[in-house]
């Protein structure tokens, strides 16, 4: 079974290149915007991540495939690393400090492309994190500065604290009233958005999260980070991984209980 070591410090170094590029236009005044056809925003510093991820992946991985958001699929093979440049584009454009490049490996195999490797960095909020398969999921400012991470235990929803990013794609879904019931029932919620909520299901401050709209280049990373700290990533649909347009993911204690809410529609 392969280690995927090797894979996962080449997507830190992908990550330190491009943490360089999006934080020296954070908050920049000339910082150039633009609208794409799915009516949502792409700045140059988007692009510019993506393109320099991209050049080095040809160079250090010649033989793999690239999955972006901006640019698409570049590419064929068992192997195909799926980027996000800026996931939390428009925080980035507008000054909120939540947004993270999101760098995956996925490989082939039963069932399709599976993440294998995950890192996701924050870094206007000075935090990364990564797993890789068998190898647990860890935080910190490096490989040599980490600490391992795990989901949490909490079993009961009276006692666990939900997140999620918007309520308009939960009301065009129909599943609106599932998800207020869920609302009710749980200890906390809190509308944290994008990759961060993920993140602290990996962690154990969250105990379960959910989008209802989402892409592959969102999911992947964040994927393996959960699923190798003990948690449970699904689609809404119940299939374990980034692969349903939605995402639900928990401590695995709760996620039955999370899936049943968000499927009832009224």
């Amino acid at each position: 079974m392969p280690d995927y070591l090797d894979d996962l410090r080449l997507a830190h170094v992908l990550a330190d290149a491009a943490d360089a590029a999006t934080t020296s236009r954070f908050k920049a005044l000339d910082l150039k915007v633009e609208t794409k056809p799915d009516m949502t925003p792409v700045s140059e510093a988007d692009k510019a991540a993506e393109e320099l991820i991209r050049g080095q992946l040809k160079r250090a991985r010649p033989r793999d495939a690239i999955l972006g958001e901006e640019y698409g699929i570049e590419g064929t093979g068992p192997r195909r690393w799926v980027i996000d440049p800026i996931d939390g584009t428009k925080n980035y454009v507008r000054g909120v400090p939540v947004w993270a490049t999101l760098i995956s490996l996925m490989e082939a195999g039963e069932g399709g492309y599976q993440p294998v490797v995950g890192v996701v960095s924050a870094p206007a909020l000075s935090r990364r994190w990564w797993a890789a398969r068998g190898h647990g999921a860890f935080t910190g400012r490096s490989l040599s500065s980490a600490t391992r991470i795990h989901a949490s235990r909490v079993s009961r929803l009276a006692d666990a604290s939900f997140a999620y990013s918007s309520l308009s794609g939960w009301e065009d879904q129909g599943r609106l009233g599932g998800f207020l019931d869920l609302t009710r029932e749980v200890w906390r919620t809190r509308a944290y958005g994008d990759f961060w909520p993920y993140m602290m299901v990996a962690e154990g401050s969250v105990d379960m999260c959910a989008e209802p709209e989402l892409s592959l280049w969102d999911m992947a990373a964040t994927a393996i980070v959960v699923t190798e700290a003990g948690g449970t990533f699904t689609g809404l649909d119940g299939r374990p991984g980034p692969h349903s347009g939605n995402a639900a993911a928990s401590n695995g204690l709760l996620h039955e209980e999370l899936l049943g809410y968000l499927n009832q529609r009224y």
